[in-house]
């Protein structure tokens, strides 16, 4: 049985890229990417269909997709199933590229605090917080 909400059809292109995503679901990961790994294949997939691909996937919500503020360049990121990315804020390694899910309780006082305080919703879907990772110090 299928996790997701929808169906979408499947392409061998779509099948690959999927693949991709969720091999690398710890990281974030650009079209370029995704079209450098499957010429490693010797798989060929147009460029057009890559995107394609990937904006499908973001509107099945399998992908969170995000614009880095400083490049304005897009990256994607695998989500799993079950994972509501909407009630939560991320951080992401600018060494490594890890992206974690902060789900903590912390997170959440933030959250009313602004509310309450501030009369500031923070909408955590898309949110990153960038810095250096335990691994990467």
């Amino acid at each position: 049985m299928n996790l997701y909400k929808k169906q979408s059809y499947n392409t061998k292109a779509r099948k690959y890229i999927l693949e991709y995503l969720k091999e690398h679901k710890d990281v974030t990961v650009s079209a370029a990417d995704i079209i450098m790994h499957l010429k490693s294949l010797d798989i060929t997939v147009d460029q057009a269909t890559v995107y394609r691909c990937l904006n499908r996937l973001v509107g099945d919500e399998m992908l969170l997709k995000f614009t880095q503020s400083g490049d304005k360049a897009t990256v994607y990121q695998y989500k799993e199933p079950c994972r509501s990315c909407d009630e939560h804020i991320h951080i992401k390694c600018v060494k490594c590229g890890r992206l974690m899910h902060l789900e903590c309780e912390f997170m959440r006082d933030i959250k009313q605090h602004l509310e309450t305080e501030h009369g500031f919703t923070l909408m955590c879907s898309g949110s990153i917080l960038y810095g250096i990772c335990d691994k990467c110090k």
